[in-house]
């Protein structure tokens, strides 16, 4: 599935999954581009299903509802995305392509290390054959420093 309007970015801090409250990690959030197309995953999820998801993000997260469009026909549906905006406490917001990795690269947390959210992400994205260029250009400089 994708949206309309909205980019990737490793903004987000996250201090309970990748990182620690000491030294938080970079994850995603969205940022609003216009003419952008953001592509990902999308899964129908019952209200138990949305209380975890609600628990799991609640390091700046809010959840937004936005027009969905599936990959394989077309027509939309109402989606709701997850985005931590620069008001929350865990936001670290834009830097450098190396400096994010090199913060990625030293950044582990009880959900493991931050590089494996990174090659995982990009891994992905490469399978349902979407380019984002933010991800990868944040694994190609991660790649760099973890070799």
């Amino acid at each position: 599935a994708y949206i309309y309007g909205w980019q990737r970015r490793f903004w987000q801090g996250s201090h309970d999954h990748r990182g620690t409250p000491e030294a938080p990690g970079r994850v995603l959030t969205l940022i609003e581009s216009a003419g952008a197309r953001c592509a990902g995953m999308a899964y129908e999820v019952t209200p138990d299903t949305f209380e975890h998801l609600d628990h799991r993000e609640k390091n700046g997260y809010l959840r937004i509802f936005t027009p969905l469009h599936w990959l394989d026909e077309s027509g939309e549906t109402e989606g709701v995305v997850y985005l931590a905006g620069a008001d929350n406490e865990a936001y670290l917001g834009p830097a450098s392509d190396h400096d994010i990795a090199a913060h990625i690269a030293r950044s582990h947390g009880p959900s493991g290390p931050n590089s494996d959210y990174v090659l995982k992400l990009a891994q992905a994205l490469r399978d349902m054959g979407e380019h984002d260029e933010h991800v990868f250009a944040i694994e190609k400089q991660l790649l760099a420093l973890l070799s």
